[in-house]
């Protein structure tokens, strides 16, 4: 650690990039939160509506690009505001110039369009706007839609993830919000359809402009234009307004359900090196599994294998096997197969569980598209049995839950279901990130029916992406800034990053996961800081302690102990898992939010260890930190932005 104090921006976020500043705005009882750029968390009454709405320009891997913003206007009495701006985008010598206008009324209505040009052309996947409906009071609710055609349907938001579009070709949607207001929303300028999000852990129904069954990436021609708008309508009067801005949670347990899944990481051939230099200090973790990768196509090989099980061993934990197989056809799939189970078997067999997946299946493929060729994946699967006897063989997928919704395995031929989430995908700003953990209920649900009563593992998942499905890679970022689609993540290192791991595993432990698997021990996706090649601010790569160490190594603990799961006062307030243990109760939690959240213990929660920006230093240096409980008076604490707290009751 260097001797000057990491900034507060590092010690939250990983980095001195600023985070977005949202400005509210109201019109009456309609309100909207300005991020400079978008709109999101839309009110009427005090109840969301619709969670955002933006004009966005992709390129032909899916990244959001980030426009400069000029010309920016705001205007604002108490019966309207209005924002004005133009924009500008650039992506390998291309550019996209557009503007905004955007009107709120206290009548309810509020109207966003988007106009612009390119001069040089520009090739992207979605140019223009993209508006996110909430899944809270709104999955499972009924909703009318209108077509293209003016044709109206009666329909419904699906309860179920749904693997492709659940409405298509529209012009309008309408339905009720949980607290009984209509909400309309209009969609002009091209054909709209909508995605379930959900299958990227967005907590969001997105519909969005120009269909996927159109060509992509397609050129928009230098002078053609683009123009869209968006109009939305709320009626009628909230019965049930979540509250806004709630600055106080009364938290309380229910009974034990089901037991903690083990804890494991994810582990690269790159990463071996440096985390057998950091075996000590990784042993110290109690990690179950680490979860080795193996790609023929990335070089990888024996000898890479090799090194992965031995940094494993070495951190005291199993070794998982997750294999790509290159060969498309049945028989080059076995032969490969059986040839890297020969060199499990020099290596004595160490794999307890072996997950494999052809190599086409870690690229996407969308709706209505026919998915490449692959290995039969019963055949696929029956090898990998004979090459690997006595190992649990898992499928699934290795990129999202999206690929694993759309292509379902034989569950008939393996033992275990296996897939990773993206927690950046669609967007890398804070509130994004954070909200992913709203989502993981709904895909804790979906999962046994494609699981079919086996049980499921998650993971290697963390904030950055190891791959990208949609693109050539995930992004890189020398700049240690937010943004989509990033590879090497600031948040991973900072009092964010340990809440949002908290709160991941969490969410899939009380849904039943029979284990998780967090991002790495070291790297881009780690928990201690080792020599990179990109910038991680307030850490010097010698072995400093990331904060999300203290979650790994407290929760990886927990293994094998009844869960209790926390209940809170105000929805989505806090995230966190309780357990028992021997010696009484054992409750995490964390502040999800930047603003400063007040908590009320449950019952008998006397003492406490504190994980947040103030400790940050500390928590970089001190393994046992979090160890070191404390009498609390009281059973009120005031939490700052993402604190983590670990709290205990006797008996």
């Amino acid at each position: 650690m260097t001797r000057s104090e990491p900034s507060r921006a590092v010690r939250l976020y990983g980095t001195e990039e600023a985070p977005a500043k949202e400005r509210l705005l109201r019109a009456g009882p309609l309100s909207v939160l300005f991020d400079g750029a978008n709109l999101r968390d839309i009110r009427m009454h005090g109840e969301e509506v619709i969670r955002a709405i933006s004009f966005v320009v992709r390129d032909k891997d899916w990244a959001t690009l980030i426009p400069d913003i000029s010309d920016l206007v705001v205007e604002e009495d108490e019966s309207r505001f209005a924002i004005g701006y133009r924009a500008g985008v650039a992506s390998k010598d291309e550019t996209f110039d557009y503007e905004v206008a955007i009107e709120g009324l206290a009548s309810g209505v509020l109207t966003y369009s988007g106009r612009g040009k390119t001069q040089t052309g520009f090739l992207t996947n979605r140019t223009g706007f993209v508006v996110l409906h909430p899944i809270t009071g709104v999955s499972g609710a009924a909703a009318t839609i209108t077509h293209t055609t003016g044709e109206r349907i009666e329909t419904r938001f699906p309860v179920e993830i749904d693997p492709v579009q659940p409405m298509m070709d529209l012009r309008e949607i309408s339905y009720v919000s949980a607290g009984g207001q209509a909400v309309t929303c209009r969609m002009e300028g091209d054909a709209f359809e909508m995605e379930d999000q959900r299958n990227w852990t967005d907590a969001s129904y997105k519909t969005y402009v120009r269909p996927l069954a159109l060509p992509w990436p397609y050129r928009i021609a230098p002078g053609e234009g683009v123009d869209q708008k968006i109009t939305l309508t709320i009626t009628g009067a909230s019965k049930g307004a979540r509250r806004q801005g709630a600055s106080s949670a009364v938290l309380s347990l229910a009974e034990a359900k089901g037991a903690v899944p083990p804890l494991g990481v994810g582990h690269q051939p790159e990463d071996a090196a440096a985390a057998l230099r950091q075996a000590e200090k990784l042993h110290q973790l109690g990690l179950s599994h680490v979860i080795c990768h193996h790609d023929p196509r990335r070089g990888h090989n024996a000898e890479t294998l090799a090194k992965q099980v031995q940094a494993a061993v070495a951190m005291g934990a199993e070794p998982w096997l997750e294999a790509v197989v290159e060969q498309l056809d049945d028989d080059g799939a076995s032969a490969e197969i059986d040839a890297l189970g020969k060199v499990a078997a020099r290596l004595d067999h160490p794999f307890t569980t072996v997950l494999v997946s052809p190599a086409p299946d870690l690229k996407c493929t969308l709706p209505g598209s026919v998915w490449p060729p692959a290995p039969d994946a019963a055949k696929l699967y029956a090898a990998t049995r004979r090459a690997f006897p006595g190992s649990r063989i898992g499928g699934g997928m290795f990129s999202f839950f999206t690929e694993l919704n759309r292509k379902r395995p034989p569950t008939e031929a393996i033992d275990l279901v296996t897939f990773t989430t993206a927690a950046i995908f669609h967007a890398g700003d804070d509130r994004s990130l954070m909200d992913t953990l709203e989502c993981l209920p709904h895909i804790v649900r979906t999962v046994p029916a494609i699981a079919k009563g086996l049980p499921y593992s998650v993971g290697p998942s963390a904030i950055g992406l190891r791959d990208n499905p949609y693109g050539e890679a995930a992004v890189a970022n020398p700049r240690n800034i937010r943004q989509a689609v990033n590879f090497n993540d600031p948040r991973q290192r900072g009092i964010m990053g340990a809440a949002w791991n908290l709160g991941y595993f969490a969410a899939f432990a009380e849904g039943g996961a029979e284990a998780i698997a967090l991002g790495g021990a070291v790297g881009p996706f780690g928990v201690l800081s080792v020599p990179t090649a990109f910038p991680q601010p307030g850490f010097e790569g010698k072995g400093e302690l990331y904060p999300v160490w203290h979650v790994v190594r407290g929760l990886a603990k927990l293994k094998g102990r009844p869960v209790r799961l926390l209940q809170s006062s105000i929805d989505g307030a806090v995230r966190g898992i309780a357990a028992d243990t021997q010696k009484g109760t054992e409750l995490w939690l964390c502040n999800p939010s930047p603003n400063v959240l007040e908590v009320r213990l449950p019952d008998g929660f006397a003492n406490i260890a504190l994980l947040d920006a103030s400790s940050f230093v500390a928590a970089s240096r001190q393994a046992d930190l979090l160890d070191r409980l404390t009498p609390v008076e009281g059973q009120t604490l005031s939490l700052d932005a993402y604190a983590v707290v670990r709290a205990f009751k006797q008996g």
